[in-house]
């Protein structure tokens, strides 16, 4: 059976984690994967508590069956329920496992019907049942039929135990018929995407900051391609969720207990990524430290290697670097290239094309990721449009309108930004870290260093050591290219000139532009 996601990271129950394994291995007869069961435990925040509170459910042709695994010992005396783990821990709920499934099906059952078309829904038979792996139940009770559950005798054979399940609530409803492909797609369609959820990916001003985030469609195909190819090269504009998804994929290759090194150029985002994302096996690191870190880790290679922002490293001497460093080599090695498809080289580093053909000759997997997810439809229009940069379709949602002034000296353009920065603070109600303030030079030789000490003490320059901490409590000042594969809530861009106007390349444009992911706000020069 296909299961999403494919790893059980979120959850510390035993139980579930056995449940999915064996859930893994069931209806192995279905060459089709008709069959999905979905985790949704992962779920880090979510608005509307929409599966929250499922721990596994079955789509399939026969019908959509949520399961509720209770671990431990399990017992009911006089209509309340206790349940004691592996350390002892007593609980006691009067709502019993049985209606918990109950309840949770007619909520999702209620939310599914508002948004898939009724034809569709009425062919799925819907049912809940219950997984109780460590213990014997044998108590007779008028809320539940003896095969609605599955003890530690009877969820062995959880395929067996599912199949007779899944008899049961087809029985109940007279379904002869599976429901068709069409159908299957609909639902599945509504449920992934916020099964799905795992880090919140952007942010709006008003309202965003309440909404659940969710992996895109293009997304969720990267997902299953990275389950069946060893080497993969990924490919999107700024806000397409390389970042991500490259944490995504750490999470499941260490979660099979793998040595996985995230690798990146530079200094300032390696120390961003391991501030952020620290997990049993993985190791972040930049290129030229990978042999310091087969060092410190006590490796003679990593097992796996993925490589953020790659554009930086597609030259001979850096793949060689990787190369060195990965188990069984680029060629034969498990590995995964995310990399810009527009021209942001000339920063860290320039594109060896010769590199980048030889990539390409071993044969990876090629990944396009088309869906913004960090910038507004606001934002990603206007660094489409100036720009004519591709960093996909469609956006956050609409998010306030862009700034633009255009300052005539440098006192003018101080002037502008002491404004722009008590508009977003006092008026816009941001926090101090959550505003960011770019430019191509730096600090000393910015407009920014000319603001009165009022404003002055109250921004912190960066460094690459200040990402341990990043957003702090104070405004932050960094240069474009310091600032690139990172991102803040809030950008205002100073000591550029318009894009109109720029003879020497537009890189510093498009990158610091593409880092705002809620407001953005341009002063030009």
């Amino acid at each position: 059976m296909k299961m999403v996601p494919s790893t059980p990271h979120g959850t510390n129950s035993k139980a579930e984690k056995r449940i999915f394994d064996l859930l893994r291995h069931a209806f192995l007869e279905d060459k089709k994967s008709q069959y999905t069961a979905f985790h949704s435990l992962n779920l880090t925040r979510h608005a509307y508590k929409r599966f929250g509170e499922i721990d596994f459910l079955i789509c399939c042709p026969k019908g959509l069956f949520v399961l509720e695994v209770k671990g431990g010992d399990v017992s009911c005396n006089d209509g309340v329920w206790s349940y004691r783990n592996g350390r002892g821990e007593i609980n006691i709920s009067k709502e019993g496992p049985f209606k918990q499934a109950e309840s949770a099906l007619h909520g999702l059952r209620k939310k599914l019907d508002r948004v898939v078309p009724a034809n569709l829904m009425s062919q799925f038979s819907i049912g809940y049942g219950v997984l109780m792996p460590d213990c014997e139940f044998r108590q007779q009770g008028v809320e539940w039929d003896n095969q609605l559950f599955a003890d530690a005798r009877d969820y062995k054979d959880l395929n067996g135990w599912l199949k007779s399940l899944i008899r049961y609530w087809r029985r109940k409803d007279w379904k002869n018929r599976d429901a068709s492909t069409e159908a299957l797609r609909a639902l599945r369609d509504v449920i992934r995407p916020d099964v799905e959820a795992i880090i919140p990916l952007y942010a709006q001003l008003d309202s965003a900051h309440d909404r659940i985030d969710t992996l895109t469609h293009d997304q969720l195909k990267w997902v299953d391609v990275v389950e069946a190819n060893p080497r993969v090269l990924c490919s999107g504009g700024a806000g397409t969720g390389k970042t991500f998804l490259a944490i995504e994929l750490a999470r499941r290759w260490t979660s099979k207990k793998l040595n996985v090194a995230l690798v990146c150029k530079s200094p300032w985002l390696k120390n961003f990524l391991q501030s952020q994302f620290s997990m049993p096996g993985l190791f972040v690191s930049t290129v030229a430290g990978l042999a310091m870190a087969k060092r410190r880790r006590g490796v003679d290679f990593f097992d796996a290697i993925i490589v953020d922002e790659g554009q930086d490293v597609l030259d001979v001497e850096n793949l060689d670097k990787i190369d060195q460093a990965l188990k069984s080599g680029l060629a034969n090695g498990l590995w995964c290239f995310f990399h810009d498809i527009n021209n942001q080289s000339g920063l860290l580093g320039e594109v060896d094309e010769e590199a980048f053909d030889y990539l390409k000759a071993l044969n990876p997997a090629i990944v396009p990721l088309n869906t913004n997810c960090r910038n507004t439809r606001i934002i990603l229009d206007k660094v489409q449009n100036s720009l004519a940069a591709d960093m996909g379709v469609r956006g956050a949602g609409d998010g306030p309108d862009i700034y633009e002034s255009h300052a005539g000296n440098r006192l003018q353009a101080v002037d502008e930004l002491a404004k722009e920065i008590d508009k977003v603070i006092k008026l816009g109600g941001l926090s101090p870290g959550q505003l960011t303030l770019l430019s191509p030079y730096q600090f000393e030789e910015s407009v920014v260093s000319e603001l009165p000490n009022s404003y002055k003490d109250n921004i912190h320059v960066l460094d690459e050591y200040s990402f341990r901490n990043f957003p702090g409590d104070k405004v932050s000042f960094s240069t474009i290219s310091n600032f690139k594969g990172l991102e803040n809530e809030a950008i205002i861009i100073i000591d550029l000139i318009t894009p109109s106007e720029c003879k020497s390349g537009l890189v510093n444009h498009y990158v610091g532009m593409s880092r705002a992911k809620s407001y953005l706000s341009l002063i030009w020069s």
